[in-house]
């Protein structure tokens, strides 16, 4: 009998060792595929092939909230899935038509929804450069976090960030981590001055993150 083995399946739920097999469990993990476990999959249309023999290399971290300044509800989801209805809500009526996503979404309370598989590409950068390099939509995963230039983000969101960033480091040679503005300077803002870049530098030690 292999008593080293019965006596670890008996860990009472508090033990140190039961602790550390949940957290094991929680471990947010991308696969061959680019899904990620503990996310809810939401498929969008919105997404094509990536160039032949592209790697991964970018995280573009965006900022959004719809209507402009309001959380929750499934505007964000309408807007990726091409079913937002125009007349909901007179800016609606100015982005009905766009045809974007991003590959994931992260709420207030820190949930995660995907949208498009890592794998392929997502339509969430637009013109943009970084380093000499044109259409970031090619080599980056977009990360769209519920929020706006001025409000503070959430402790949640923070940290979900950080376990979605961990899991892709594993999976991809990320090299950085940028803003949306600082790939599209003069026509994008977000996430904004309210994001905390120091406190995510913290979490994820050795990428160049913005100052």
């Amino acid at each position: 009998m292999n008593t080293r083995k019965k006596r670890r399946d008996a860990l009472p739920d508090g033990a140190p060792g039961s602790q550390v097999s949940a957290r094991r469990a929680q471990r947010l993990v991308i696969d061959a595929d680019g899904l990620a476990s503990l996310a809810t999959w939401i498929a969008s249309p919105n997404c094509d092939d990536r160039p032949c023999a592209t790697a991964i290399s970018l995280i573009v971290v965006h900022g959004i909230s719809l209507p402009p300044g309001a959380f929750g509800g499934d505007s964000v989801v309408r807007l990726f899935t091409n079913t937002l209805d125009p007349t909901a809500h007179p800016y609606f009526a100015t982005i009905a038509e766009a045809r974007v996503s991003a590959h994931f979404f992260i709420r207030r309370d820190g949930s995660v929804m995907q949208f498009v598989a890592c794998a392929r590409r997502a339509w969430h950068a637009g013109a943009s450069s970084w380093r000499g390099r044109t259409r970031c939509n090619d080599f980056s995963i977009g990360i769209e976090v519920e929020g706006t230039d001025d409000v503070r983000y959430t402790a949640a969101q923070y940290r979900a960030l950080a376990r979605i960033i961990r899991a892709l480091r594993r999976r991809y040679p990320i090299e950085a981590i940028v803003g949306h503005s600082d790939i599209a300077s003069g026509r994008k803002t977000d996430p904004g001055s309210a994001f905390d870049w120091p406190r995510l530098r913290r979490s994820v030690e050795g990428l160049r993150v913005p100052v």
